[in-house]
């Protein structure tokens, strides 16, 4: 029989065989599953990708791509590097060397962040596999690896991700570089002001056109690739002993491993290593923009990670062979312009490498906003935030201005609001510990994924994770949980803040706390108390742009509305609201022809800020 992508979950093609009774599934011949509470659909993106199951409380499948189908090779390669090559690997080498003690342990932990990197890019990856037509990386891992109690990890990951979305700390950095290469010390609200500005350009190259905002992502990043090429280069020529400014090149290789680390300072560093490599995913934020992603990301963000640890690991030999151990422990500056000062003393090429530095800040600022955005789309296309409109419509621009908007306007606060200093620090460190934390469900969610895939029957994916590297992935954010409770050497005021080392994450659990206190009153006791059910509505926006919008069923109508409605909130018989939340009172044909009509009053909807 002809083969239906979208069907109602109410009827099924094929009913279950007598195994398939006893425990509870359904067979997997048709396209839709169900396996106890949970409702599976077979879901078809236009973006090449394979048909795929998606439990049906996740926000639905855009056939055709409202974003388009932009994003290829070079893309996925300098999306990722973009992101990756910031100002880490200009600033955290000497803070990683004085957390690890050691020449040698310092590019051991260098190295270790590849093996970090690609053990969560193959967690990512097979993901990707089981759902290859849906945007948002860790939005949608998360709701399909955690479906139950449902809304439940969705509400509270959407919540975190659109509030603590702001890059104040990129805009500062930038504006610091930017001050550097005038050699003017500026006050704090000049810093604010130039910030917003640089800011202010990122989001309007981004705002107006999907196509140019991938070639501006391309361009600087080719420049920042060239820039490390650059470095390293003239770390091997120091190191070969070429420059007389340099005269024992070699010294700190000399009994590299000489030094002394504290678990604090191992903390701080393996911290820092993970700051300078995350990127690595950003293109998984758009795998719905990809034709046949699977193929593509499995090879191009493997040959961007690649290239980048490549460059890290140079760029660091580099700054060993040009600048003294004792000088890069006491150092203030960042290491590169150590490096150059060394190397070619004090002249213009400082300003040159401070330009070279403001604009790989500058391009991390745009990768940062092509993939958060199509991350807190997604966030808003689940239903589980207020005014999903205004998070998933493309128009008028084809792009996520929604995102955009909101992420500029925090940012723009967070710059204003808190003062240089210990606010700043600490707002900028409030998503350490909740990030840590969803990485460990993500990689011990898979395994949930396999187990119902493999009661459903379902084939195998494109790719599949070694256990081994998901254990590995797992093991290095359980110790990111564990190690921040550590105190400093210095004692429990000696961190980055002149409080308590440890509020930040105390702080990060009160917010995770916080959001599921309110799931818990918005979804049940409230309805339970004001006698109303929440469901959701599939919607579209034009364009292509679908989201699903949560609605107040009163409770006598509850079973009007499930007769009416499949599983992921279509009419029955395949029609979409639009726009507005109501019963439609016209009727429609189900999957087997049969006339289905309802004649039901308009619901409300659940705006979780009423």
């Amino acid at each position: 029989m002809p083969f239906t992508w979208r069907r109602p979950f109410h009827r099924h093609a094929h009913g279950p065989d007598e195994g398939q009774q006893a425990s509870g599934l359904a067979r997997v011949d048709s396209a839709e599953v169900t396996d106890g509470s949970l409702q599976y659909t077979l879901e078809k993106g236009g973006n090449d990708s394979v048909p795929s199951y998606q439990e049906a409380s996740g926000a639905p499948v855009e056939r055709d791509s409202p974003l388009g189908y932009d994003v290829g090779a070079v893309t996925i390669i300098f999306l990722n590097v973009s992101k990756m090559i910031g100002t880490g690997v200009y600033s955290t080498p000497s803070a990683i060397f004085q957390g690890t003690g050691s020449v040698g342990l310092a590019m051991i932990y260098w190295a270790l962040g590849f093996f970090t990197s690609i053990a969560s890019l193959s967690v990512y990856l097979e993901y990707a596999s089981y759902f290859p037509n849906r945007s948002g990386s860790e939005v949608v891992y998360l709701e399909q690896a955690y479906p139950r109690p449902k809304w439940l990890l969705s509400t509270t990951f959407a919540f975190l991700t659109v509030l603590l979305s702001f890059s104040s700390s990129n805009a500062i950095v930038l504006a610091q570089y930017l001050f550097r290469i005038g050699e003017h010390t500026p006050t704090d609200w000049e810093l604010k002001g130039v910030a917003i500005a640089g800011f202010t350009v990122a989001i309007l190259l981004v705002s107006f056109h999907t196509r140019f905002s991938y070639w501006v992502s391309n361009g600087i990043g080719i420049i920042k690739v060239l820039t490390l090429i650059f470095v390293s280069i003239t770390g091997l020529v120091v190191l070969g002993g070429n420059v007389s400014r340099i005269p024992e090149p070699r010294a700190n290789f000399v009994d590299a491993f000489e030094g002394h680390a504290t678990p604090y300072g191992l903390t701080n560093a393996l911290y820092r290593i993970i700051f300078s490599y995350a990127g690595y995913e950003n293109a998984f934020n758009v795998v719905n923009e990809v034709k046949n992603p699977i193929k593509q990301l499995r090879r191009n963000a493997f040959i961007a990670l690649s290239i980048v640890t490549v460059l890290y690991i140079l760029a660091n030999i580099a700054y060993f062979a040009a600048i003294p151990k004792a000088d890069l422990a006491a150092s203030k500056q960042i290491a590169a312009s150590l490096f150059f000062t060394r190397v070619f003393g004090e002249s213009n090429a400082i300003r040159g490498l401070n330009f070279l530095i403001a604009l790989s800040a500058f391009g991390n600022i745009v990768a940062v906003a092509l993939g958060s955005s199509r991350m807190i789309r997604e966030c808003g296309r689940q239903g589980v935030i207020p005014f999903p409109r205004f998070w998933a419509s493309t128009r008028p621009f084809g792009t996520p201005l929604g995102p955009y908007a909101f992420k500029y306007a925090l940012t723009v606060l967070m710059i204003l609001a808190p003062p240089a200093g210990d606010a700043f620090n600490f707002i900028s460190d409030l998503y350490i510990y909740p990030t840590s934390l969803f990485n460990v469900l993500l990689a011990a969610g898979l395994y949930a994924v396999r187990y119902r895939r493999r009661r459903l029957g379902l084939p195998r994916p494109e790719f599949r994770a070694w256990d081994p590297v998901i254990i590995f992935n797992l093991l290095v954010y359980l110790y990111l949980l564990v190690m921040p409770w550590y105190p400093p050497a210095g004692g429990a005021y000696a961190g980055d803040v002149s409080f308590w080392y440890g509020t930040y994450v105390v702080t990060g659990i009160g917010l995770l706390i916080s959001c599921v206190i309110y799931y818990y009153v918005w979804l049940h006791l409230v309805p339970r108390i004001r006698g109303y059910r929440i469901r959701q509505e599939a919607i579209e926006f034009g364009g292509g742009a679908l989201s699903h919008r949560l609605v107040k069923v009163p409770a006598d109508e509850v079973a009007q509305w499930d007769a009416t409605h499949d599983a992921v909130g279509r009419l029955v018989g395949g029609a979409t609201a639009t726009g507005r939340s109501s019963y439609p009172g016209s009727s429609g044909n189900d999957a087997d022809g049969e006339k289905v009509g309802a004649t039901v009053r308009t619901a409300r909807v659940a705006d979780p800020e009423k």
